[in-house]
């Protein structure tokens, strides 16, 4: 019978490019279990609420994660909102959908190019952050920042974007659509990929559903969930359906993220065509909050649940957030069970790990 031993994976690791730290149970080379240590970095910003009033909170929020910013921004403006019982123009509800949509498509290409780098295919992680690049350059140009955007404002947001800008977004997006499809080629039919990624790190849909999981991790293993279905910003105008596999492997987690950046750029193209035009993209806000709302929002990651809680004072009462690698740690710890050693570190890619999310 082989010796179990207890191997510790990270924080720090060249395949990583997040502080997670796992303990793992190995016997000779397979994993028999992980055992989850988040903490390191962590940085309380939920409990700066005594130290920001609930406009300056939209700023922390933001950078909860640099990534992800935008839809954090967002998610905590409009759970404000709520509180408040306002409703923004509908012409910030356009602007936030597409700087949202944009994030994902960042993020996403983000997630490519590190999953290219972790299985060791060099070339192809540069296509992808060259990509990448064209769209933080659309970030740049419509907000001044590459990523965190700094537009959000409880009551909507605080820039806007002209037609002309709308015609660079539009033919920037025709560009990225026609390199992607030589990058997407490759990561599902290239040999060398498939092999590291078929029938690796396999979640069925009801561990999936059980170990509630979110995002394309839970979509890949057949959860038919997608946040932006409940209808907030201008999602109710967009025409669109979550993408879903069922093989449940690493191919499986790929394959949905490059249908998604698909999926975005179809998104962005019908919310350029139906913004209406409005002079109004903020309303202003009289007096501090008082209630407390519960929010959902789906970011690249999968669903970030938002809750703020304000007694009429200018510095709400409690601000909490639950990011979605926190709700995919367990599922990635299941899924760790019974592989290979040598398959942890591309495993742990393939939930798009954010601890800086986690750890607030």
């Amino acid at each position: 019978m082989a010796k179990k031993s207890v191997i510790p994976f990270g924080p720090q690791h060249p395949v990583l490019p997040e502080p997670i730290h796992l303990d793992l149970v190995v016997e000779d080379e397979k994993i028999v279990e992980a055992i989850p240590s988040i903490g390191f970095i962590h940085r309380g910003l939920e409990s700066l609420v005594d130290k920001r009033d609930f406009n300056q909170m939209t700023y922390v929020a933001e950078r909860t994660c640099g990534i992800c910013s935008f839809q954090h921004g967002m998610g905590y403006c409009e759970t404000v909102e709520h509180i408040f019982g306002v409703e923004i123009p509908e012409r910030a509800k356009f602007l936030r959908t597409i700087w949202a949509e944009l994030g994902r498509l960042h993020s996403h290409l983000l997630w490519l190019g590190l999953l290219a780098d972790g299985f060791g295919f060099e070339n192809l992680f540069y296509q992808a952050w060259r990509v990448r690049e064209k769209i933080l350059d659309l970030h740049e140009m419509t907000c001044g920042a590459r990523l965190i955007f700094s537009v959000n404002t409880v009551g909507g947001v605080i820039k806007d974007i002209t037609d002309d800008q709308f015609k660079i977004i539009l033919q920037t997006l025709d560009e990225v659509e026609e390199e992607f499809e030589a990058l997407s080629k490759t990561f599902l039919e290239d040999y060398s990929v498939q092999s590291r990624l078929v029938g690796v790190g396999v979640l069925t849909k009801e561990q999936a559903h059980d170990l509630g999981c979110c995002g394309p991790f839970g979509r890949a293993s057949g959860i038919y969930s997608d946040m932006r279905k409940l209808g907030y910003a201008a999602y109710p105008h967009i025409d669109f359906e979550p993408i879903v596999s069922h093989e449940g492997d690493c191919y499986a987690r790929c394959k949905c993220r490059i249908l998604e950046v698909l999926q975005s750029i179809d998104i962005l193209r019908q919310a350029i065509a139906k913004i209406p035009a409005s002079d109004e993209i903020a309303i202003p806000i009289k007096g501090n909050p008082d209630g407390e709302y519960f929010m959902r929002v789906e970011q690249p990651r999968g669903e970030a649940v938002y809750y703020v809680k304000a007694n009429g004072k200018p510095f709400v009462e409690r601000m909490r957030i639950r990011t979605p690698t926190f709700a995919n740690l367990p599922g990635l710890c299941e899924m760790l069970k019974d592989t290979q050693l040598a398959d942890v570190g591309l495993l742990v890619l393939t939930i798009d790990p954010c601890i800086s999310c986690t750890e607030r």
